[in-house]
């Protein structure tokens, strides 16, 4: 039977809760009198697989629906060796694109492996939960939680590859260059691994990486354009308190990785990290930052696809090391109630302008796998302002302010 997606017109938002595209004869229509009209919907592989339902509380007239372009995953019980449809696979008449698909997703999933392994060794106890979940038409991911640990409160490692179709706004969401927008719907590639690591204790730092490869094919309205791709990505440090020396490691080990392939790049990446996590309607930064790009394809693809890899695999080198450091040391009430306050604004940032967690949102990705980055816990208080002088008053000065690190 294929799958039912309700949408809901009225007053209460829209609901995407299945992700394919409409049937191209039923792109559009108004809702009558009946509770229900099944609309037949596509697969971004052409096949009709799925049905939408369409709920509404009264007569209505205009609504246009722009369904999300994901299909609904499957689980799985075993970790398949790729994630690629069988057109991308490993074959020797296989072009360059796909060839940079196969050899990112296994570097995603190589950086995966060996991020959690570092993890459970700092953790010591807990050990990650893992999910691992296709698409028929292509593509899928393993999503990866430690929650409850000695060490970490919650540490999500997740990676995916993604087929699908994207309308304007999730393009729009996906690449921040509004001129740049696709004048009909997208059908796109996309594979990364994306993690956020939120250590129990209040001096151990979060952590957040993601590195990302997307492809997009000529708009479905216009035949013949051309494929664009782009990289993007970053590793980025959210403390609760200063330890200068672990900010400093933090921040070469990033530059260390981004001299090995141009000297501009940390610091034109340092400053983008900087401006990209600034919650605009606190007038601070989420942290002390790191470095991000995205939408990078103005140098060779293989020096990104180089670039992308040195960048993972540097997380656990400028991150363990300071766990290590802080994970035991004791702390008072005071301290976690000051963490709580911090990630409660990591949590504003996510959820109000993170682009990763828009673009799944619109797309209709997989909703666990999306809001893996919150916390367990955070918390709110009214008007609260650290004294001058304070430790916690200069963490946050740190974060209105930044500076240069190294």
């Amino acid at each position: 039977m294929p799958s039912i997606a309700t949408i809901t017109f009225g007053h209460s938002p829209t609901s995407y809760s299945t992700c394919l595209a409409l049937h191209p004869l039923s792109s559009s229509f108004y809702s009558s009198s009946a509770a229900t009209i099944r609309v037949p919907l596509i697969s971004p592989t052409g096949k009709p697989n799925c049905l939408i339902r369409l709920s509404s509380a009264s007569r209505m007239r205009g609504p246009v629906v722009r369904c999300a372009v994901i299909e609904k995953e499957n689980p799985e019980t075993e970790r398949p060796d790729t994630f690629l449809r069988d057109s991308d696979g490993e074959n020797g008449s296989m072009s360059s694109s796909t060839s940079v698909r196969a050899r990112f997703e296994k570097m995603i999933r190589d950086a995966q492996d060996s991020v959690c392994q570092a993890l459970e060794k700092a953790d010591g106890v807990g050990k990650f939960k893992e999910d691992v979940w296709s698409r028929p038409g292509g593509g899928g991911g393993i999503s990866r939680v430690l929650q409850d640990g000695a060490v970490w409160e919650k540490a999500g490692v997740n990676v995916s590859v993604v087929y699908g179709v994207m309308p304007p706004e999730a393009y729009r969401a996906a690449k921040a260059a509004a001129s740049d927008q696709k004048p009909g719907p997208v059908p796109f590639f996309a594979a990364g691994i994306s993690s956020v690591l939120h250590p129990k204790n209040p001096f151990a730092p979060t952590l957040h990486f993601n590195y990302r490869y997307f492809e997009t094919d000529a708009p479905k309205d216009s035949p013949g354009a051309p494929k664009q791709w782009w990289f993007g990505g970053g590793t980025d440090l959210t403390p609760a308190y200063i330890f200068e020396e672990d900010v400093k490691h933090f921040h070469s080990v990033q530059k260390a990785a981004c001299d090995k392939f141009d000297p501009s790049f940390y610091p034109r990446f340092k400053k983008w990290c900087d401006d990209y996590f600034y919650i605009k309607h606190r007038g601070e930064r989420r942290g002390l930052g790191g470095i991000f790009f995205d939408d990078l394809n103005e140098y060779d693809q293989e020096m990104l696809l180089s670039f992308a890899t040195e960048c993972a695999n540097s997380v656990v080198s400028a991150y363990i090391p300071i766990i290590e450091k802080r994970k035991n040391l004791p702390f008072t009430e005071q301290h976690k109630a000051w963490q709580q306050l911090r990630r409660g604004r990591y949590v504003e940032f996510n959820l109000v302008y993170d682009r990763g967690t828009t673009f799944g949102l619109k797309t209709g990705g997989r909703i666990e796998s999306i809001l893996v980055s919150l916390p367990l816990t955070a918390r709110w208080e009214y008007d609260h302002k650290p004294e001058e002088g304070t430790e916690e008053w200069k963490l946050l000065d740190a974060c209105i302010n930044p500076k240069d690190w190294i």
